[in-house]
């Protein structure tokens, strides 16, 4: 006998998702499925986002991680809503955790809402969550071989963002490899390059949210 948890677990999850997309188009909120690494640069990037769109675009964050409110507590700091989501163990968010998020924020006014996901560059690609659109970061001191590594993480976004440039003269990474490697990838994910440290990009990575996810 063979049992399809997996698939059943799948079903279930882009049931959820479903249910997510359209409660979010009644509201007219976007929300962005952030991935990445541990230490890439997600909670970095996601204020990024917040200082160059919040005086025009009402933002909220939901924060997913496997224990602790150290990112969350960061965004709040910044007067922005944030839900955290603890999942004990669990390397990726559902879209029933994100539903049971959602009951926690004002959607009526709201025009984005940011999911950063737990720090994986695995499992996190294969669950709908409902969102509008995805964003895979990937950090230069990651090396240039991560999207012949983990192939779907890359395959199933919008844009990938290289993160900490400014580490490029100190690190063995190799641009125009990794440019290609998402080129056969996914030849319809716009490619940034930006550096949190030092704010180069973060202009291009804010009109790139209001241009195709706001």
């Amino acid at each position: 006998m063979k049992i399809e948890v997996k698939k059943n677990v799948l079903q279930n999850n882009d049931l959820a998702a479903a249910r997510n997309r359209s409660r979010l188009a009644g509201k007219r909120t976007a929300m962005l499925n952030l991935m990445a690494a541990p230490g890439a640069g997600k909670t970095s990037a996601i204020i990024k986002a917040i200082e160059g769109t919040r005086d025009s675009r009402a933002l909220a964050v939901i924060e997913g991680d496997i224990t602790s409110e150290v990112d969350s507590l960061a965004i709040e700091a910044l007067g922005i809503p944030a839900i955290q989501i603890n999942t004990g163990g669990s390397c990726h968010l559902t879209a029933s955790m994100i539903g049971a998020a959602l009951d926690h924020l004002d959607l009526d006014n709201l025009d984005l809402i940011i999911v950063e996901n737990v720090g994986n560059l695995v499992c996190p690609a294969e669950f709908d969550l409902g969102e509008s659109a995805r964003v895979t970061i990937s950090s230069v001191a990651e090396g240039h071989d991560k999207p012949l590594k983990y192939p779907l993480v890359f395959r199933e976004v919008d844009a990938v963002v290289i993160n900490k440039t400014d580490l490029m003269p100190y690190c063995d990474f190799d641009l125009a490899f990794f440019r290609d490697a998402v080129e056969r990838l996914n030849p319809d994910a716009h490619v940034l390059r930006m550096s949190c440290r030092d704010g180069s990009g973060s202009e291009e990575w804010c009109r790139w949210l209001m241009n195709s996810v706001v």
